[in-house]
C-alpha cells in the first residue's frame, strides 16, 4: 500500500460520483468503490426528473426549491443528450388546492430559480386545448401548464463517474468496503471483489451510501453518528402509451399528495411515485400491489381511460435515504441534504444524508467545501463542473435534431430511431461507438432493438458494464423491448467474453483510461 489518496469515497451513486468528478478536475486523487453496479440503488429508481419540486413549496422548503431550480438548467446545459425540456400540465381540482394557490406556487416556480432558457407557466383551457382530450370529459376544465425537465438517471450516474474516471479517479465498481479503520492519521479502507481483497489508504474519507449510509459506518468508522436515516420507499409503474402529445401530467391526490405522468421511452408512460417508510434490507425493495393499486387509482381520477394493474409491463422501486428530521409523514420528509463530519483522531469522515438527483452537482460542491481544511485550498476550481459538460454533452441544448442527422449522414445505415437513440444516450462520443462501420453488420451481432456487439463491447469497455442487466436496464431501458430469451443471451455473450477481457475490466476499474 504505496499510495495515499486524498479522497475515498464509498458509493457509486449519484451523490458519490459527484463528488468523485468534482474532486478529480480539482486535482484531487480520489478512489471510488461501489458494492454493486454505478447507480445500481436509489439513483436508478428516481422519478427521472430534474426540477425544483414544485410540491415542497407546500412545506415551506423554499432554500430547497430554489437551489434545484438553478441546477435545473446548469444540468441540463452540461449535460443535453440524456436531459430534456419536459412541459407539465397541472389540472385544477375541484375541491383540492384553488386555482388562486397553484397560480401562486406556479409564479414563485418562474422566479426564484433564475429560469433562462425553459419558457414561463401558461394557463390552459383544457376543454379546447389538446392536452385536455386525455382528461375526463367536463370534470376538468382549467389548469396551467409550466417547464421542468427529463433525465436519465442511470446514465446521468455513469456518465459523472467516466468524467471522473477521465480525470484520472479509480472508479472500482462491483467491490464492496469490507472494513474501514483510521491509523495515524489515514484511513485504511478494506475492499473485496470477486478476483480480491486488497486496503487502500485515504487522507479524506466519504460515506455516500445512500441507504446504506448507516452500514457503512458499522464497518469500523469509530464514530456515534447524530444524524439519522429515514427510509422512503417510491415505487413507480409503465404502461403502454397513454396519450399522443408529449406534455406530462401532474395531478394532485386527495391524501395531499401528487402522482406524475410521463411520456416514456417513446412508447410507454411512466407513473409516480409513493412514499411510504421502508424498514427492510434495501436490496430487497420491490413495488408492492397496494402501491401498484394505488398509483393506478390516482391517475384514474383524472383520465379518460381508467388505468388497470393488469395494464402495467414494468415496476421498479428505489428507497430514498432521507435526512430523519421528524416529520410525521414520508411524503412531507425533508429533501434537503445534509452532511454529518466526524474527525475520530483527527481523520476526518463526511456521511451523507438525503440529497436529489437534480441537486447532486451541488451537493458535491459543499461536501468539497466542509473538506477544503482537509484538502487543501481548491478555490481556484469552484465551480468548474456547472461549466464543463459530461462526456458527449459538448453541444447546444437545442442540438439534438442536428446531431441524429449527422449521424445518418455519417452512417447511412442507421435508421432514424437507431440514430436518435444513439444520439441521446452517447451525445457527441455516439460516433466513438460506432468507429469505422459502414453496415450494421459491421457492428457485429444484433440483440434486438438496435443493440449490438459493438455497443456492448463499448459499455463494457468505457462505462463498466459487466452483465446483460446493466445494459439493458441502467445503460438503457431497451430491457422494456426485450425477451427474457434475448436478455438472456446478452449475459451469455457476455460470459463468453470475460475471461479473454477480465484483465480490460480490472485494468478499467483500477486504472481508467484517459
Amino acid at each position: 500500500m504505496d499510495r495515499i489518496f486524498d479522497l475515498a469515497i464509498i458509493g457509486g451513486g449519484v451523490n458519490g460520483c459527484g463528488i468523485a468528478r468534482d474532486a478529480a478536475g480539482r486535482g484531487h486523487s480520489v478512489f471510488l468503490c461501489e458494492m454493486n453496479d454505478l447507480a445500481s440503488g436509489t439513483s436508478s429508481f428516481s422519478t427521472k426528473l430534474v426540477h425544483g419540486g414544485l410540491r415542497y413549496l407546500e412545506y415551506y422548503e423554499f432554500h430547497l426549491v430554489r437551489e434545484a431550480l438553478i441546477e435545473r438548467e446548469i444540468l441540463w446545459r452540461i449535460a443535453p443528450h440524456i436531459i430534456r425540456p419536459l412541459r407539465f400540465v397541472l389540472p385544477h381540482h375541484a375541491g383540492l388546492r384553488p386555482a388562486w394557490l397553484l397560480r401562486l406556487g406556479l409564479f414563485l416556480y418562474d422566479h426564484i430559480g433564475g429560469r433562462h432558457l425553459l419558457p414561463p407557466t401558461r394557463s390552459v383551457d383544457l376543454t379546447r386545448d389538446e392536452v385536455g382530450k386525455p382528461l375526463i370529459p367536463n370534470r376538468y376544465s382549467r389548469g396551467f401548464e409550466y417547464s421542468d425537465c427529463f433525465v436519465d438517471d442511470a446514465r446521468l450516474v455513469v456518465l459523472t463517474a467516466r468524467d471522473a474516471a477521465d480525470r484520472g479517479a479509480d472508479i472500482r465498481t462491483r467491490t464492496r468496503a469490507v472494513e474501514i479503520r483510521q491509523a495515524d492519521g489515514i484511513w485504511h479502507v478494506t475492499v473485496e471483489n470477486s478476483r480480491e481483497c486488497s486496503t487502500i489508504a485515504a487522507r479524506v474519507l466519504v460515506n455516500a451510501g445512500g441507504p446504506w449510509v448507516e452500514d457503512v459506518l458499522a464497518l469500523g468508522a469509530g464514530v456515534n453518528a447524530k444524524a439519522k436515516v429515514r427510509l422512503v420507499q417510491g415505487s413507480h409503474i409503465v404502461v403502454r402509451k397513454l396519450y399522443d402529445h408529449d406534455r406530462a401530467y401532474m395531478f394532485q391526490n386527495g391524501d395531499g399528495r401528487i402522482v406524475f405522468v410521463i411520456p416514456y421511452q417513446d412508447d410507454f408512460t411512466l407513473i409516480g411515485t409513493t412514499d411510504r417508510d421502508y424498514h427492510g434490507d434495501p436490496a430487497k425493495v420491490a413495488a408492492a400491489s397496494d402501491e401498484i393499486e394505488y398509483l393506478c387509482a390516482s391517475v384514474s381520477e383524472y383520465l379518460a381511460k381508467p388505468v388497470k394493474p393488469s395494464d402495467v409491463v414494468w415496476t421498479y422501486a428505489g428507497v430514498r435515504p432521507l435526512y430523519d428530521d421528524g416529520a410525521s409523514e414520508a411524503k412531507a420528509a425533508t429533501r434537503e441534504y445534509v452532511f454529518e463530519l466526524d474527525t475520530p483522531d483527527g481523520t476526518p469522515l463526511l456521511s451523507i444524508y438525503g440529497g436529489k438527483i437534480t441537486t447532486h452537482r451541488r451537493l458535491a460542491e459543499e461536501a468539497l467545501e466542509r473538506l477544503a481544511p482537509y484538502l487543501g485550498d481548491t478555490k481556484a476550481h469552484e465551480g468548474w463542473t456547472a461549466k464543463s459538460p459530461l462526456p458527449g454533452g459538448d453541444l447546444d441544448v437545442s442540438a439534438i435534431a442536428a446531431l441524429t442527422a449527422e449521424l445518418i449522414r455519417g452512417y447511412p445505415f442507421l435508421t432514424p430511431a437507431h440514430a436518435g437513440r444513439l444520439a441521446h444516450a452517447y451525445g457527441t462520443r455516439a460516433g466513438k461507438m460506432l468507429g469505422g462501420a459502414k453496415s450494421m453488420a459491421d457492428l457485429g451481432r444484433d440483440f434486438g432493438v438496435t443493440l449490438t456487439e459493438s455497443e456492448v463491447n463499448y459499455l463494457m469497455a468505457f462505462e463498466w458494464a459487466r452483465t446483460a442487466e446493466d445494459v439493458v436496464w441502467r445503460r438503457s431501458k431497451l430491457g422494456l423491448r426485450l425477451s427474457a430469451a434475448e436478455i438472456a443471451a446478452i449475459d451469455d455473450w457476455i460470459a463468453a467474453q470475460r475471461p479473454g477481457r477480465e484483465s480490460l475490466y480490472w485494468k478499467q476499474e483500477g486504472k481508467p483510461a484517459r
